[in-house]
């Protein structure tokens, strides 16, 4: 890359460039998970698609790295790149417009939830969001996130900015709803919307170890009676601030107070220690976990899913959990489960987007701690998988089948038979049937694999 190449592509660039040698530098490439952060050549803070596409052309003449920015939340640094180029949206392709009329929401694609919810609501109506809302837009009762997007507009690896939608480079639109970043940069989200009352019940609660037991045989009848579309559940392994062990269960309820509060009556009846849960304005939904997600500190997540809680199987994981963090307060770590509706997730056919259905909750280990060293990291990674192992045993209905975990959750997912050369492609794991034709549409929008981020799909 020479000096003419960047000076060249700042005058025709609308954005913004930061480079080393700027004073904003540091906070360009900082990262949610301090440990995914990497140091990029260049921070392109795009304005528009017509700069994305400037971006794009110019990675590509520069043979650069490359990587998308919408919220950074990612721990496996797939938002950040090493001595390469970051197409960042998060500082101007960030705004929220709302057709109330006709129930639709054009975002941008460096949105955060935060922004959607706040804008969304003032009209009495709301998206399929996140569960933390400084994630980006860009990932209940009705489907998932993917099932709720009407069109995008999108700059692919050539620089072309294309509308894909379900009549308009539909197989670019089935590719991207599940595909992740594989296939381009997507400028701006359109999302239906839907109506929602101003204020929800929920907030957390805590129950001490002993209360476990009781805790799953609720969770199991709660589960086993078919939770409404209303209705939705975290609970978290842990230890409390005090360091003591402890069992934190978030709740959501579609409703008002009293109605949660009966709806849940007998978790309340097992007797928690603590009550956090009110009714609360619906913006504030999504904040409830940023005071335990805060940005800047060094993460782990891994993930597994589960077919059902099982007493004997969960609490062999809180006590591993417990143990192996007994002598590590410089690390926190929650095992967390998440309880939601999915009978509409999964009524949607899996070849219908490139997003598996799998009808499993899933549980996710998240580890935090002070010091950015690889001896930490070790320790994270290890430590999840000892603990993720311990709750894939307890899928007997599965007897032993392959089920892939969820992607975002997981960035190293396991490679079955990796070892014996049988299979050595992450993204034919986490797609499984549907990973054939996301190889053709990677081979036809992508065949330089200009996009090389979180799950590549080899083109084919």
């Amino acid at each position: 890359m020479s000096e003419y190449d960047l000076t060249t592509f700042s005058k025709a660039f609308k954005g913004d460039i930061v480079t080393p040698s700027d004073p904003d530098y540091a906070a360009a490439i900082a990262r949610w998970a301090s440990n995914a952060s990497r140091n990029a050549k260049i921070v392109a803070y795009v304005k528009d698609a017509e700069d994305v596409s400037l971006a794009l052309k110019f990675v590509e003449a520069n043979k650069l790295p490359l990587a998308i920015k919408g919220g950074g939340h990612s721990t496996s640094g797939a938002s950040s790149s090493e001595g390469g180029l970051v197409i960042d949206l998060s500082r101007h392709v960030n705004g929220v417009k709302v057709d109330a009329e006709n129930k639709l929401a054009y975002v941008g694609g460096g949105a955060l939830w935060a922004d959607f919810d706040q804008a969304t609501i003032k009209h009495g109506l709301a998206g399929v969001g996140g569960t933390v809302n400084h994630t980006g837009v860009g990932g209940g009762s009705y489907g998932l996130v993917i099932d709720n997007l009407v069109k995008v507009t999108i700059v692919t690896a050539d620089g072309s900015i294309r509308t894909a939608s379900s009549t308009e480079n539909a197989d670019l639109f089935w590719a991207i709803r599940g595909g992740g970043c594989n296939f381009g940069v997507v400028t701006e989200f359109v999302y239906k919307l839907h109506p929602q009352r101003k204020t929800v019940y929920a907030g957390s609660i805590v129950f001490t170890p002993p209360a476990l037991e009781k805790l799953i045989a609720a969770t199991d009848n709660w589960l086993a009676k078919g939770p409404d579309e209303k209705e939705g559940m975290l609970q978290l392994l842990t230890r409390g601030p005090d360091r003591k062990p402890c069992i934190i269960v978030t709740l959501f309820y579609n409703g008002t107070e009293a109605e949660g509060r009966a709806t849940y009556k007998a978790f309340f009846d097992i007797g928690p220690v603590a009550d956090m849960t009110r009714e609360i304005p619906f913006e504030m939904l999504n904040a409830l976990h940023n005071r335990q997600a805060v940005h800047g500190v060094p993460t782990y997540m891994k993930g597994v899913r589960i077919t059902k809680p099982r007493f004997e199987v969960v609490e062999k994981a809180f006590n591993t959990l417990i143990r192996l963090t007994e002598d590590r307060p410089d690390i926190t770590m929650s095992c967390m489960f998440e309880y939601f509706v999915l009978s509409k997730i999964c009524s949607v056919p899996n070849d219908a987007t490139a997003f598996t259905r799998i009808p499993y909750p899933n549980t996710m280990n998240m580890f935090r701690w002070k010091e950015n060293t690889e001896e930490n990291l070790k320790f994270s990674r290890d430590t999840s998988k000892e603990i993720t192992d311990i709750l894939a045993t307890g899928n007997i209905e599965l007897a032993g089948a392959e089920i892939a975990s969820y992607g975002n959750y997981d960035p190293e997912i396991a490679v079955e038979g990796a070892d014996e050369g049988l299979l050595n492609d992450k993204a034919q794991v986490l797609f499984g049937d549907n990973y054939p034709r996301l190889q053709a549409l990677k081979k036809k929008y992508d065949p330089g694999m200009l996009f090389s981020k979180w799950f590549v799909i080899t083109p084919a």
